[in-house]
């Protein structure tokens, strides 16, 4: 089998083989494909596409480059979830402590952010000394024991996605449908969960920018889930503007300790209400309704279970649970800059993808993958779609790092505000489920 010919075969438009698949992506992890190969096989996906099938092959062939994390040794319904990146997103902080708190198993794999949009282990190290470097043993110990433990992509779990993105990254291809589902399912499926509960983020501050695409890619992803043997359902969220009101590492840790503590922005409570109603249809295997599935969430953040869950979790893997306890002690900005409205009117939109690139010029994310990012810079969004804002009312807290230049940054987060006239209705947050 040579590469030419499947090259060749994609770029024409023809449906490659599972035999064809696994041999591109077993070569290129050991090297006998050159890049420039797999580069051009990218391309051709790209411009002709994949149909389900393919795409499942591909995503299995990605899986099957690395290790496999077993989780046999964890007695329970093992779930985990997995956000498609977005602005202020958190959840996972919360919801995590939530599943664990109402009796689910929470075996999670996370990233990194890059770019505009955040990651979950960027966060959780504003906790100093957390870490998700954890053994297979220690974290299947910590599920057991705790109900949630979160790891992070090892170099030997799924090599193919991260040789394959890296081409993808400078290729103009990352927006490929197919690409981008075999990329995530890949690794989620790499770690041995029961069930899988997606967030597909949509709208500017996301990476699927209309419910079209959204849907088809959370149609791909439920598919191929259920391919590969595991429960999976997909909500479909707005990310037309940040969720919750803190943009940045160590402010949105202690806005989810905020929502665990049952003080949390509504838009972040209802998302995790959504998410757990999912997981929790998967585990019992009928559909919950949603006040029921609310009311529990909301017993288990009132009596506590759900952040003892969080401070246990932290504790495990090596954080401060003090800073948990008293996130004062959490990194902050030594400085706060009141962002003002020139005129009055009502919050229209905040285009959110600007806010995202504006918290990291500040340095709240990564322009590379070897930036190095500030706890404790970010945001804190006084008003969202549909406030009504007054002449002179602050928009936004911008939490900056003095030594750095902060103007350009401050500026692109005023931009990002539309003020209107005209009364307008807050956005709409929950937009489909797949499942």
């Amino acid at each position: 089998m040579r590469a030419y010919e499947i090259i060749k075969k994609k770029r024409d438009g023809n449906k490659l083989s599972d035999q064809e698949i696994r041999f591109a992506v077993d070569a290129f992890v050991k090297g006998t494909i050159p890049d420039y190969q797999m580069a051009a096989l990218l391309m051709a996906v790209f411009l002709k596409g994949m149909d389900e099938q393919e795409t499942f092959w591909l995503t299995d062939a990605m899986r099957l480059s690395g290790d496999q994390v077993e989780l046999k040794g964890i007695s329970g319904f093992t779930v985990d979830k997995h956000s498609t990146g977005g602005v202020g997103d958190k959840t996972s902080l919360v919801l995590g402590p939530v599943l664990a708190a109402l009796g689910l198993r929470v075996a999670k794999l996370s990233g990194r952010g890059l770019g505009h949009t955040g990651g979950t282990i960027d966060k959780l190290e504003s906790i100093e000394g957390f870490s998700c470097n954890l053994s297979s043993e220690d974290f299947v110990r910590n599920v057991n024991s705790i109900g949630v433990a979160i790891i992070g992509q090892t170099p030997t779990l799924v090599p193919a996605d991260k040789k394959i993105y890296a081409l993808r990254d400078v290729t103009a291809t990352v927006d490929s449908i197919p690409l981008i589902a075999a990329s995530i399912m890949s690794k989620k499926l790499a770690v041995q969960n029961k069930a899988l509960v997606l967030d597909v983020k949509v709208g500017s501050g996301a990476f699927m920018k209309t419910l079209g695409d959204a849907r088809e890619l959370a149609r791909m992803m439920v598919k191929i889930g259920k391919q590969a043997g595991r429960q999976v359902s997909a909500v479909l969220s707005n990310m037309d503007e940040p969720l919750g009101r803190m943009i940045g590492n160590a402010l949105e840790v202690k806005e989810a300790i905020e929502t665990l503590r049952g003080k949390g922005p509504a838009d972040l409570i209802a998302l995790v209400k959504a998410l757990a109603q999912e997981a929790l249809l998967l585990s019992e295997n009928r559909r919950i309704p949603q006040d029921e599935a609310a009311k529990r969430v909301d017993r288990v953040i009132a009596n506590g279970a759900a952040f003892d869950v969080f401070v246990a979790m932290v504790k495990a893997q090596g954080g401060d649970p003090a800073m948990v306890e008293h996130p004062e002690r959490l990194p902050t900005a030594t400085k706060v800059i009141p962002v003002t409205s020139d005129r009055a009117g009502h919050v229209e939109r905040i285009e959110c993808e600007e806010v995202g690139l504006a918290a990291m010029m500040l340095g709240a994310g990564r322009e590379t993958k070897d930036s190095i990012i500030n706890p404790a810079v970010g945001f804190r969004l006084m008003k969202k779609v549909g406030d009504i804002v007054a002449a002179g009312d602050v928009l936004a807290e911008v939490h900056v790092d003095p030594s750095r230049e902060n103007e350009r940054g401050t500026q692109r987060l005023k931009d990002a505000y539309r003020i209107s006239e005209k009364l307008v209705k807050a956005l709409p947050l929950i937009l489909d489920i797949v499942s």
